[in-house]
């Protein structure tokens, strides 16, 4: 069974794009500004934030493919089997005083690999990606958000936390 998946998160930040753009040198390092690490697993790089450096976080594992630094960075999946295809991180000016971010996974899933997206890993997957943008806005605004999880999300992570 394959299945071609588009799933595409944005959100609005009432600031110019030279207030967001620093924060993407921080991914993966020990100052991250967007990985929510206190409640993900953590994202790492063997190389850093290099092209063809390769890590991941979790199961899914996945090489650097085109990185422009404060702007977009595409990483293609190595794992888990089945995953194939692209996922990809944006930014970009709205205008002189808004900025948008944007996560994307662009791809197919094959086999056993369509049921694990379905049942589980595309609802932790939401999960984790608005708290990335949570981090973000975080850190360059006041406001202090954090998107709640639904209860999809809760039994996940329950089960994956039981299974260790």
């Amino acid at each position: 069974m394959n299945m071609n998946v588009t799933n595409i998160h944005k959100r609005i930040i009432n600031l110019p794009k030279e207030n967001i753009s620093p924060l993407l040198k921080t991914l993966s390092t020990a100052h991250d500004k967007i990985w929510p690490n206190q409640y993900w697993p953590a994202i790492r790089f063997r190389e850093g934030l290099v092209i063809g450096s390769e890590g991941g976080h979790g199961i899914i594992k996945y090489v650097i493919e085109d990185y422009i630094e404060g702007e977009h960075i595409s990483f293609r999946f190595l794992e888990p089997e089945g995953f194939d295809g692209i996922h990809k991180f944006d930014i970009s000016a709205v205008n002189e005083h808004t900025t948008e971010i944007k996560h994307s996974i662009i791809m197919q899933t094959k086999g056993t690999a369509t049921l694990k997206w379905i049942i589980a890993i595309r609802w932790l997957h939401d999960a984790l990606i608005e708290n990335a943008f949570d981090c973000i806005e975080n850190n360059v605004s006041k406001s202090k958000k954090f998107t709640r999880w639904n209860i999809w999300v809760k039994f996940w992570r329950f089960i994956f936390k039981t299974l260790r």
